[in-house]
């Protein structure tokens, strides 16, 4: 009877144990999360009207990005002392415009105009090797310096040109090379605000992409080389001089002049001492022309014969 009440007392000893731990274990646990039931698929969201698309082949991307203080990248000089050139052969597909520029020295001119504190910055027309090499054979070493300089200045503005506001130019469009409307027109068209085609008069080209650009210099890619009218139309020709009389002849004048001097009262020329008859007869031959000259000259004989007799 005492072993049966022993038992007992140790099962709820036991069972007041087992509850005690299983309290605390459970105080100390997590809390889980509720089961939640599954996810319901998602509903498809109404398509977004397209975006504007760029003209095809029309990159707006930097082919030289610049970082968002407004300077290059370190792997381009810094925004104080910007080279174009550098930018160029970055872009690794100018190596024809970067001769041009070296060898004619305009490089420096632009490069010290973005220098300038009161400049307006610059805005230069890049043409891609694959538009030189659509030129004419021997085109480039047909022209001199001066045409060469001419022809860089012609896809150079004195101005910074985004590509928001090509719609804002006012045609024709005055580039560094003058501003003769007829021989170096540039008038620039915009179609959708993402298209920009350039015409010269002598080529219709289009910008393709976006090299470089700030808010000092922005460098556009052209398909073509922007060719301007004076370096196609011929030369203005000076007036031709007055061409001498039919017949004349070099030395027929210096005898009219030997002659109308010895006819001067106040000259002492070798005619003066000519017998009276021979000078008139020097006069008359003068007044006729090429056909007369053999008529003349016997007249001229006949009558110094005459005055010697």
């Amino acid at each position: 009877m005492k072993t049966q009440q022993t038992l007992f007392s140790a099962s709820i000893l036991l069972i007041i144990t087992l509850s005690f731990f299983h309290t605390i274990s459970a105080q100390l646990s997590p809390v889980q999360a509720p089961v939640s039931s599954p996810p319901s698929p998602p509903q498809p969201s109404p398509p977004s009207p397209p975006a504007t698309a760029p003209a095809p082949g029309f990159n707006t991307v930097p082919l030289v990005p610049v970082t968002p203080s407004g300077a290059p990248t370190p792997t381009v000089p810094k925004a104080s002392s910007i080279d174009i050139v550098q930018i160029l052969r970055k872009a690794k597909r100018f190596s024809v415009l970067v001769r041009l520029l070296k060898t004619t020295q305009l490089i420096n001119q632009l490069n010290s105009q973005l220098l300038t504190s009161g400049s307006g910055g610059l805005t230069l027309f890049a043409p891609e090797d694959g538009a030189f090499s659509k030129l004419k054979a021997g085109f480039l070493n047909s022209l001199s310096d001066r045409q060469k300089v001419e022809l860089l200045q012609f896809h150079t503005l004195s101005s910074f040109i985004s590509i928001s506001n090509f719609d804002t130019l006012t045609n024709p469009v005055q580039t560094q090379a003058g501003d003769d409307p007829k021989r170096l027109q540039l008038n620039v068209t915009t179609f959708g605000g993402s298209q920009v085609s350039m015409a010269t008069g002598a080529v219709n080209a289009s910008v393709t992409g976006t090299v470089y650009t700030d808010n000092k210099l922005a460098i556009y890619q052209v398909d073509k080389v922007l060719l301007p009218l004076d370096l196609v139309l011929p030369s203005e020709a000076p007036a031709p001089a007055p061409s001498k009389a039919k017949g004349a002849s070099p030395k027929t004048d210096k005898t009219k002049a030997g002659e109308g001097t010895a006819g001067d009262d106040s000259d002492d020329g070798d005619n003066k001492d000519l017998p009276a008859e021979a000078s008139s007869a020097g006069s008359m031959s003068l007044k006729f022309g090429a056909k007369g000259i053999l008529v003349g000259i016997v007249i001229g004989v006949a009558l110094i014969g005459e005055a010697m007799m």
